[in-house]
């Protein structure tokens, strides 16, 4: 890793918490809340690779640690906990692209809904890991329909940043400028 490499992976941490941030703030009701910020984790991800997209799941999830792990119900476990699942998120997706062979060739645009979704996946079962082993065995309490809440609200985010990447992906521009900006830095 060369400076101008982390330069990006701190950039897309902090957008990954200015989108966590400013959602949850505007929509969270107990411990639910809209967080946006896998769409840093995505582009991390998909432009950067499984290590870079697990780095920057792993940093853009501290807000979202914080508002439903300190400021919640779930305490330090929560600040551990949601950076880790995001960091999940970021690996597989990075690794379903690189081990597809995605690229700007392959009509990456109409690829990328199903490989976001399907990079959740481990997250959702560290989801429902946490919920069902962690929260217990830590704090003494289960909460199924928190649980149900959180998983329908997450697919549902998922599902709609999976067709923004798509036409993120797809866009030449943007795709252009993200891989420019990363293999330009790369010989530096």
């Amino acid at each position: 890793m060369n400076s101008k490499l982390i330069t990006f992976i701190v950039m897309m941490a902090a957008l990954g918490n200015v989108l966590s941030f400013i959602p949850i703030g505007l929509t969270r009701v107990g411990q639910v809340g809209f967080d946006l910020s896998h769409i840093a984790t995505f582009i991390a991800a998909i432009f950067g690779g499984p290590l870079v997209g697990c780095l920057v799941g792993f940093a853009g999830g501290f807000v979202a640690g914080i508002h439903f792990g300190p400021l919640g119900w779930l305490s330090w476990l929560g600040l551990i906990g949601l950076p880790l699942g995001k960091a999940l998120t970021g690996l597989a997706v990075g690794a379903f692209f690189k081990l597809f062979k995605i690229n700007d060739k392959t009509h990456s645009g109409l690829l990328t809904i199903p490989v976001v979704l399907a990079g959740y996946i481990p997250e959702f079962l560290f989801t429902v890991f946490f919920f069902l082993v962690l929260v217990p065995y830590f704090f003494g309490w289960l909460n199924l329909p928190l649980l149900v809440s959180i998983t329908v609200k997450a697919w549902m985010e998922i599902t709609v940043m999976s067709v923004l990447m798509a036409a993120l992906v797809g866009n030449t521009g943007f795709s252009a400028f993200v891989v420019n900006f990363l293999k330009s830095h790369e010989t530096q």
